[in-house]
């Protein structure tokens, strides 16, 4: 089977495409063909050793994939051959073949599309948790979303309109801002790129400010960080909610003293813990996903398709963060 694998630490370009043996399913296992594999930022940082879960080399990235059953491995029921899954895998995911834990496996629903699939799980159980778990957000509060084009900024503009919420989507271009409307944002503000002085910073407080409206933010979404966070944070209301989500634009510098004069909370937002330590609550998450996806309430939004070969430039295309939606690899 072909497989993109990483031997040394660097960029996109470092992956190459080789034949290596198909793995057998061992104990609890399923080995499936994949349909498609999500791109996610995590694969921006596991090829260069900045995330936090660094797999011995060679490996392939690729976090999250959907398949078809090709066989079961022992002590493994309610799957068989021919059967549809979607799971993220954490890593190994762009190859032809690859073996995923049965028990981290969801069934994709009858007639779904698999390239949608495999663009669902990490972006909308990471934000599902987030808004739920973390956020406590509720029907008529208010929702500002950084980044709000990306896959889990699309991802929060859609479930925070699911859940009841008005959703302010912050983005940095117009064609991005027309995408959070079209996922169904009530408003889209477009910022500069940073960084930023002080008094573009202030400048950028005034407009999140007034677009969230006096009683500010109740929940803030960021997946973004960096220079963003401290405008976005003065923009925050009384006993408001701060999610950390990421961090692609620098790890979030918070000026503590707004929390105290906010009465606010800072979040961390975790999903990969979470599922671990909580499957159970996890899989209510996704149940309630399928249920949405499959009633049209959330739709993932395909940017480009990339094929096996063209994994590297596929990673490169989310590492620009001009992508709008998912990126998604076919193995073909």
């Amino acid at each position: 089977m072909k497989v993109l694998l990483l031997k040394e630490v660097g960029g996109p370009d470092t992956l190459s495409l080789e034949d290596i043996p198909a793995p057998d399913p061992r104990e609890g296992e399923l080995l499936v063909r994949v349909l498609a594999c999500g791109i996610n930022y995590p694969d921006v940082l596991i090829i260069e050793d900045k995330y936090q879960f660094k797999p011995e080399r060679p490996f392939a990235p690729g976090s999250e994939i959907c398949g078809e059953v090709l066989a079961v491995g022992a002590g493994v029921s309610g799957w068989a051959q021919g059967d549809r899954l979607i799971c993220v895998t954490g890593h190994g995911g762009l190859c032809e073949q690859m073996t995923v834990p049965a028990n981290r496996s969801f069934r994709l629903p009858q007639g779904a599309d698999p390239v949608q699939g495999a663009a669902l799980l990490m972006t909308y159980t990471t934000t599902i948790h987030a808004l739920i778990d973390r956020g406590h957000l509720q029907a008529g509060q208010t929702l500002l979303v950084l980044g709000a084009a990306g896959g889990v900024g699309l991802a929060a503009v859609e479930i925070g309109k699911a859940l009841g919420a008005r959703v302010v989507a912050a983005v940095s271009s117009e064609d991005k801002a027309q995408a959070a409307r079209d996922a169904g944002a009530d408003e889209a503000l477009i910022y500069d790129r940073a960084p930023f002085d002080k008094a573009q910073s202030k400048a950028l407080a005034d407009r999140f400010k007034q677009a969230v409206g006096k009683d500010g933010a109740d929940v803030i979404y960021d997946p973004v960080g960096g220079d963003y966070c401290e405008p976005a944070l003065r923009s925050i209301g009384w006993e408001g909610r701060y999610l950390v989500v990421g961090f692609p634009a620098g790890i979030q510098r918070l000026p503590l003293n707004l929390t105290l004069l906010k009465s606010c909370d800072v979040c961390g937002v975790f999903w990969g813990a979470f599922a671990a330590r909580e499957p159970q609550r996890n899989a209510q998450h996704v149940a309630q996903l399928m249920e949405w996806w499959q009633q049209g309430r959330i739709t993932p939004r395909i940017d480009r398709q990339y094929k096996l070969e063209q994994g590297g430039e596929a990673i490169q295309w989310l590492a620009s963060r001009k992508a709008i939606g998912k990126i998604v690899v076919t193995p073909g």
